[in-house]
């Protein structure tokens, strides 16, 4: 269903970007800048210098009560039961047969866990969410209240810091702490979606100007520029980053998808695992690869993947790579296809596109703290 425009929502940022110059365009029901500058500048900000992303079109969801940790772990694939206060998870959140509803980030907070989902799932996540919850579990929508700004680049701690202190500096990758002054706060997260080391703050919606301003003021010395969802896609698919919709969905699996590290088969009783383990028992049929193009044309979501005569697979994601020099894509192909160096073809529209199988991430050379996928948008 297309986002018409009276029904598109605006975050509390949507005069900054007006200001700034960016180009706003309908996406998951919001009214969400594209671009500024322009795509590869920002890209190249952000793998240089700081970029500053509204992300506030993220769901926040608050599991609350006796039973909110057990829930949680019951939820989703990796262990977020037993992981310390302050901690951020990486997970997919599974049906009963194995098929992604989401992948979400989860933050250890207590004795409550603390839910950030894709935009364009908020409503599906949601509903599945307190369809499955225990009586002893309170299920709370944060979205509308929450505020989420990402503050990305080689330079995000120096500017960071400034704002939050030694914390800021101190702080792990996948790790957050909660800050407050007054009647102000906010959850400060070393985490992103770019490949470079960054920060991910979530504030109430209320205060969400005060919070840019501070940013925006703070990072100036460092040449900070605002980044719209044009480049947050291509930075996200150097590293081999999934995209809900795209690379991942319910009719994809974690192993196939390239993420079964997320997959804890030593917990039992989450949704979807006996599924998962027979898939793991049979090996998957299909792999989500990397992949670099010998060509200048960038390859379209939907192109076939040949090797040889045959069709081994589909692309689900393609952009220029422009820190690679090359474009780049990703694709479900056959495991025969999938091992890296593989030479293959993308055939689209008459077109013929040689490539090479890559490992993911493709982009290597970023500031980012881990290596790992993490999640989509």
């Amino acid at each position: 269903m297309l986002d018409t425009e009276s029904s598109l929502r605006r975050t509390p940022f949507y005069d900054r970007h007006v200001a700034l110059g960016g180009k706003m365009v309908p996406f998951a029901g919001h009214e969400m800048p594209v671009q500024f500058e322009g795509i590869v500048a920002e890209h190249r900000a952000v793998r240089t210098g700081l970029g500053i992303f509204d992300v506030s079109h993220m769901g926040e969801i608050r599991l609350r009560g006796p039973g909110a940790i057990a829930y949680a772990n019951h939820l989703v694939t990796n262990e977020v039961g037993a992981v310390p206060d302050g901690k951020v998870v990486y997970s997919p959140m599974c049906l009963e047969h194995g098929g992604i509803v989401d992948d979400l980030l989860v933050y250890a907070m207590g004795r409550e866990r603390y839910l950030v989902v894709n935009a364009a799932n908020f409503a599906k996540d949601l509903a599945w969410v307190r369809k499955h919850a225990p009586k002893d579990v309170e299920v709370l929508d944060e979205h509308v209240a929450t505020a989420q700004l990402a503050v990305q680049g080689p330079r995000a701690e120096e500017v960071i810091a400034r704002l939050y202190g030694d914390r800021a500096r101190a702080l792990e990758f996948y790790s957050f702490f909660e800050w407050s002054s007054g009647s102000d706060r906010a959850l400060v997260s070393r985490t992103g979606y770019t490949g470079e080391d960054g920060f991910e703050i979530y504030m109430p919606a209320a205060r969400g100007l005060e919070h840019f301003d501070r940013i925006f003021d703070a990072g100036r010395v460092v040449g900070i520029k605002p980044i719209g969802l044009g480049a947050r896609d291509t930075l996200r698919l150097e590293m081999g980053y999934c995209l809900y919709g795209n690379d991942i969905d319910e009719t994809t699996n974690p192993l196939d998808a390239g993420i079964g590290w997320t997959v804890r088969f030593d917990k039992s009783g989450f949704m979807g695992h006996e599924a998962l383990r027979r898939v793991k028992a049979a090996g998957p049929t299909r792999r989500l690869v990397g992949l670099v193009l010998d060509a200048d044309r960038i390859a379209r979501p939907g192109a076939e993947v040949h090797a040889g005569n045959a069709r081994v697979g589909t692309v689900t994601s393609g952009s220029m790579g422009i820190s690679i020099g090359k474009p780049v894509a990703m694709a479900y192909v056959d495991t025969a296809a999938a091992s890296n160096g593989t030479r293959v073809e993308l055939r689209a529209r008459g077109q013929a596109l040689p490539a090479v199988v890559t490992p993911r991430p493709m982009w290597t050379r970023g500031s980012v703290r881990s290596p790992k996928p993490r999640r989509a948008t």
